[in-house]
């Protein structure tokens, strides 16, 4: 990723832009940009299609200073851009631009709002067992997890464990992710919000929900739940 430093005014300095200084004979003063890049626009509210439309071929191309085979950045002289800049067809364009990106995040806390709804929604039964019964399914699920990892974990060994055996400390995290996992509808609806605004908002919500009513079901595991939450 490249960093791009702040200049006077904490404008954007891209590393590509050419720059001068004022007074060639004193190293010491600030230089100032002859051209500028698409990012270096971008900062100062050009859309790439108004780059496209207003300013057309780039002055200048130059290579990475790294890289040889990436490609060449587009560099755009200074005075051409703010000569654009005072048109009215700049202003023109950045005001279809802003209308545009206005609607673009409107649109987008519509769909956040509208998916945090869903997941509000969605109801959550956790199933109440025996408490032996709990404890025996969660050392079983505890198990069976473990002999998994040794498909995908190089040099993992699968150590079964008995309920016996089981510490309360280390038994309470197994019923808290049995239960979890029985909850599966759950994640079946974050796999249908793939992809759309809001997704990790609603499943952080949903983590909250399911961890509540664990807690709510099995007040003894009210603490492991909260260490959870605690975590994220």
């Amino acid at each position: 990723m490249t960093t791009y430093e702040k200049g006077p005014g904490g404008q954007t300095q891209d590393p590509h832009e050419p720059r001068e200084p004022h007074d060639p004979h004193d190293p010491q003063q600030p230089t100032i940009r002859t051209h500028l890049s698409a990012a270096g626009l971008r900062a100062r509210g050009w859309t790439p299609a108004m780059i496209r439309q207003l300013l057309g071929d780039p002055d200048l191309l130059r290579s990475h200073p790294h890289f040889r085979s990436a490609p060449r950045t587009r560099l755009y002289g200074v005075e051409r851009v703010e000569a654009a800049e005072r048109s009215e067809e700049f202003r023109a364009a950045s005001a279809v631009a802003a209308r545009r990106s206005a609607a673009a995040r409107a649109a987008a806390l519509r769909r956040r709002r509208e998916v945090l709804a869903r997941i509000a929604a969605e109801p959550i039964e956790v199933p109440r067992l025996p408490p032996e019964r709990l404890a025996a399914l969660a050392v079983e699920h505890r198990n069976r997890r473990d002999e998994e990892r040794v498909l995908w974990r190089r040099g993992h060994v699968a150590a079964p464990i008995t309920l016996e055996r089981a510490e309360s400390g280390a038994l309470d995290r197994w019923k808290v992710d049995y239960l979890r996992h029985r909850l599966t509808r759950c994640d079946e609806v974050l796999d249908e919000l793939y992809g759309r605004t809001g997704r990790a908002a609603a499943e952080e919500l949903l983590r909250g929900r399911i961890y509540a009513a664990i807690a709510k079901a099995y007040p003894d595991l009210a603490r492991e739940c909260e260490r959870r939450l605690g975590d994220r």
